[in-house]
This record gives C-alpha cells, structure tokens and sequence, in this order.
C-alpha cells in the first residue's frame, strides 16, 4: 500500500471533512461514541495534573456519552469536550486537532480510521488557547437541544 498518498493535501482536507461531517452526523443522531486520538496533539484547559498526564499512552480513547457528549462541539479544524479524570474527577475542556483523532467508535465498531499525521501549523496552535477560554455555558448552548430547552424556560 502507498501510504504518501494518505499524508497529501488534498486527502488531509478529504478526511478532515469526513471526520467532521460524521460526529456532526452522530450529533444529530445523539448517538454516544468515542475518539481515539494522538495525547500529543490534544490540548487540556485546566492543564491536567501530572500523575494523570503521565497515565497516557501516546493514543488515547475518550468516550462520549452523558455530560461529556452534550459538552461536545466541532468546527472545521478542532474537537472539543469537557471531561473529568482521575480517582478526583478532574475537570478539564479537552482540544483535538481533528487529523489528530486516529480513530471514531460507535460501541466497539470503528468506523473511522485515520492513517495520515498530523502536522500542526503555527496558524494552527493560536487558536487552541481561544478555543479553550470557552465557558461550560457556552459549551452548553453549543448543542441546539440545550437552547432549545432555555428559550422553553424564559
């Protein structure tokens, strides 16, 4: 198998659209799943405790189910949720490069395998820290049923 042909620009940008349109796709569904993506690459705000980080191999699979799914939310480059880790529940909102999810499950089926690398571009690593200054409300109001469920209220 070629295996340069999966690190071109125009497959990079094939599969970066693939991956997007399928967890807006498993949105829509409110279908839970998981992502298996490269630690290196993934961004934590609050900054993890060390005991925690260092508990990582190089790929890690976070699911998505409950609070962390409805936290969830896409845009054309990145993944973001927030999650808790460790025995304390550390909470923290998780950034992943979308090249840097390897793998997307739905139960134990994979069906997304991503083989290309990613390469992060100076562009790139500014907008993480924009990204993650984003508030659990916002987060919140992210998923249309939760706004849905506001404007009900008021």
């Amino acid at each position: 198998m070629n295996h340069t042909i999966f690190q071109t620009p125009e497959y990079q940008t094939l599969l970066t659209s693939h991956i997007l349109q399928t967890i807006e796709y498993l949105f829509k569904k409110d279908q839970p799943f998981s992502i298996a993506c490269e630690i290196r690459f993934t961004a934590f705000n609050p900054a993890l405790p060390t005991e925690i980080q260092n508990s990582f191999n190089e790929t890690v699979l976070f699911v998505l189910d409950g609070y962390t799914f409805e936290s969830a939310s896409i845009d054309s480059e990145y993944f973001s949720f927030e999650a808790g880790f460790g025995a304390n529940n550390f909470g923290s909102n998780v950034l992943v490069p979308l090249l840097a999810i390897k793998q997307v499950y739905v139960e134990d089926t994979p069906i997304i395998l991503n083989f290309t690398q990613y390469v992060p571009s100076l562009k790139k690593q500014e907008i993480p820290s924009k990204k993650r200054a984003q508030t659990s409300m916002e987060s919140l109001l992210n998923n249309p049923k939760n706004k849905k469920l506001l404007k009900k209220k008021s």
